[in-house]
């Protein structure tokens, strides 16, 4: 049986802490031996497989009053310690700061990290400290998975040689739902309330379209980032006397029949890595526009026209006019989720899992030789 550690800040809701809680829960089934290490505990988590051993490595009370210079020393020796206890086959680390932890925390035990990028390299992995810490540790990865072409063209030759462009797992209860005969009259989003998804924007475009559609309502489901966005949202909402057609619902457990029967899914984010929440809509049906936001998500899976319609960043005006578009060319919206529902074939949990699986394993393979 196979050790391995995925290791990342923690699994509060967002991104990258869905794939890891949707692709544990696939290797422990498979049978293998499955922690999963985290800096600190989320107010909003997601379940775990109870098979998975959910492991703390972050700051102890005693660490916490260290300064911080010596609390990032403690971080790489609590992780360091943890993994030559435990001598997993593999560690598999998610977003910028556990990808640095875990290549220290790994050096000189002759454990294999892979790391994984998760967002826009520019303005994540462009600081003039990120610019040391790749040359200086990304050399040692063993590979790397990337979710587009783009953001694996920004890192150095070496690590993109060894490295795997892998679509996010999207959940079973997403797939094979049968798709509404009849739609409600609602234009719906789900993501993080955080500044770079743009959800400003997404507003201003639905002012726009409910001046022409009355009677269709904007519903945003999704929990507080903590950065003031959700403040910016209720007071633009205030400020149009907007809150009987555009409501900010919080976060769900449900979105799989929240949105399903949504007219219209729009995301607005001026950049993104693969957007979760956007598969998912894919694969319930939905009639979808996004943004074709760096680096380059939403194209990798949107053929404009085909299977959902794209628009440039940061132009209500193009998302109000595709969101129209699809409000009034209901045959046209119809047969563009249709075609977005074979997502669920492409980017399932099995499929993902099983590109995951011949990674690691062609990794730990070249490890014994």
């Amino acid at each position: 049986m196979k050790k391995i550690v995925f290791h990342l800040n923690c699994l509060e809701r967002g991104g990258a802490e869905r794939v890891v809680a949707n692709l544990s829960r696939q290797f422990a089934a498979h049978g293998y031996q499955v922690y999963i290490a985290t800096e600190w505990q989320g107010t909003d988590e997601y379940e775990i497989d109870n098979r998975i051993q959910r492991v703390h490595v972050g700051l102890s009370e005693t660490q916490k009053k260290h300064c911080r210079v010596k609390q990032f020393l403690d971080r790489i020796t609590n992780l360091r310690k943890f993994l030559k206890e435990v001598q997993p086959d593999i560690v598999l680390a998610f977003a910028r700061r556990a990808n640095y932890r875990a290549l220290t925390a790994a050096v000189g035990t002759k454990i294999p990290v892979v790391i994984s990028i998760r967002n826009n390299p520019i303005g994540y992995y462009d600081a003039w400290s990120d610019k040391i810490q790749i040359a200086l540790l990304f050399g040692r990865a063993a590979g790397c998975v990337f979710q587009t072409p783009e953001q694996k063209a920004y890192f150095p030759k070496g690590l993109q040689a060894k490295s795997r462009i892998i679509l996010n797992p999207i959940n079973e209860k997403f797939i094979g739902n049968p798709i509404p005969q009849e739609r409600e009259k609602t234009v719906v989003h789900s993501g993080r309330l955080v500044a770079f998804k743009n959800q400003r924007m997404l507003i201003e475009a639905f002012l726009q379209v409910h001046q022409k559609h009355p009677d269709y309502t904007l519903k945003i489901f999704g929990g507080d980032a903590g950065d003031g966005t959700k403040e910016h949202l209720e007071q633009l909402i205030a400020k149009n006397q907007a809150a009987e057609f555009i409501c900010l619902m919080g976060s769900s457990s449900q979105l799989e029949k929240d949105l399903r029967c949504g007219a219209v899914a729009a995301f607005s984010s001026n950049y993104e890595g693969m957007p979760n929440v956007m598969l998912e809509a894919m694969a319930l049906g939905l009639p979808v526009v996004a943004t074709d936001c760096p680096p380059g998500g939403p194209r990798m899976v949107i053929r404009s026209e085909e299977n959902g319609l794209l628009v440039p960043i940061k132009d209500p005006d193009a998302l109000a006019a595709a969101i129209n578009r699809l409000i009034e060319d209901r045959d046209f919206a119809e047969k563009l989720g249709r075609e977005a529902a074979k997502i669920g074939e492409t980017a399932s949990a099995d499929t993902i899992f099983l590109e995951w699986k011949a990674y690691i394993e062609e990794i730990c393979g070249r490890q014994k030789t």
